[in-house]
């Protein structure tokens, strides 16, 4: 199948891959706004997001450059990021059937460990730079 083969079949299959310009961009907008409203539906998600809203301004407090800033704060963000690509990956496996397999409990306890590796990376972030504000 050559290249604009491919791209037939795959406008056939979604429509969504047609569009171009601001017209996509406007589009994958909506998507990643539906993509936080469905995040905002999990509870692991939503008090990390609500950690956030005091965590991001404390940020410019604590940081006494713009590096410490971002890296405070850009820690906060991969946190929600990673716990949003876990929530993607359970709703994926659960789509699959909701019979236990060891492939999809693997799956899923790998997204948690990386949930589990950003919050340490982001407590450890945060102790360093509050330490050094001490």
């Amino acid at each position: 199948m050559n290249s604009r083969e491919l791209d037939a079949a795959q406008a056939e299959a979604n429509p969504q891959k047609l569009r171009t310009g601001l017209s996509r961009i406007w589009h994958a907008a909506g998507y990643s706004l539906a993509g936080l409203r469905a995040g905002w539906g999990e509870p692991a998600f939503r008090q990390e997001a609500l950690a956030s809203v005091v965590l991001l301004p404390l940020a410019f407090w604590v940081g006494r450059s713009w590096v410490e800033v971002a890296l405070l704060a850009g820690s906060v963000l991969l946190v929600m990021i990673v716990e949003l690509l876990n929530t993607g990956i359970e709703t994926a496996i659960d789509r699959i059937g909701p019979e236990w397999n060891q492939l999809s409990k693997r799956a899923k306890d790998m997204g948690s460990a990386a949930v589990l590796l950003s919050l340490l990376l982001c407590a450890g972030i945060w102790a360093g730079a509050i330490a050094a504000r001490l």
